[in-house]
């Protein structure tokens, strides 16, 4: 078995770096989930606190943002290149999003989880919320957690 490569997770400045924060998001929820693309990008994008995980060589490989103008912050639109899928950017995008979050003041967040990734939110603590409910066509569930 290969050693994980080293790579970060940093806030991203989206005004700066949508460009490359987008393709991801297209490339993962448009061209491989069939996520409409006018659905994709919307108007949280603009306010939102955006992340972004690079490689060792500076390359952007993950993302995610956090909407926090409302009264439990938003996690979402989290999304990481294929060939970097299972070594733990995902867990560290969502851990950096939590730690915003608190920072910022909130003590709890939430999600909107597709249905069959529940049960990696809950491993990393989120709790289920009401009914399973469809957005853009695929199934989700609210989930929270305390921060």
């Amino acid at each position: 078995m290969t050693q994980p490569q080293p790579f970060t997770v940093q806030i991203a400045e989206w005004h700066e770096q949508h460009e490359v924060l987008a393709k991801i998001r297209i490339d993962v929820f448009v061209n491989e989930q069939n996520v409409p693309a006018e659905l994709e990008l919307d108007a949280f994008d603009a306010a939102a606190v955006h992340v972004a995980a690079c490689d060792a060589d500076g390359n952007v490989i993950g993302t995610g943002r956090l909407i926090l103008n409302q009264p439990i912050p938003r996690i979402g639109r989290m999304a990481v290149v294929r060939s970097w899928r299972s070594v733990g950017v995902g867990s560290k995008i969502l851990e950096k999003l939590c730690g915003v979050a608190k920072e910022r003041g909130f003590e709890k967040v939430m999600l909107h989880s597709q249905t069959h990734a529940s049960p990696y939110y809950f491993k990393h603590g989120f709790l289920s919320r009401g009914t399973e409910f469809f957005e853009a066509g695929i199934p989700h569930q609210e989930m929270q957690k305390r921060i």
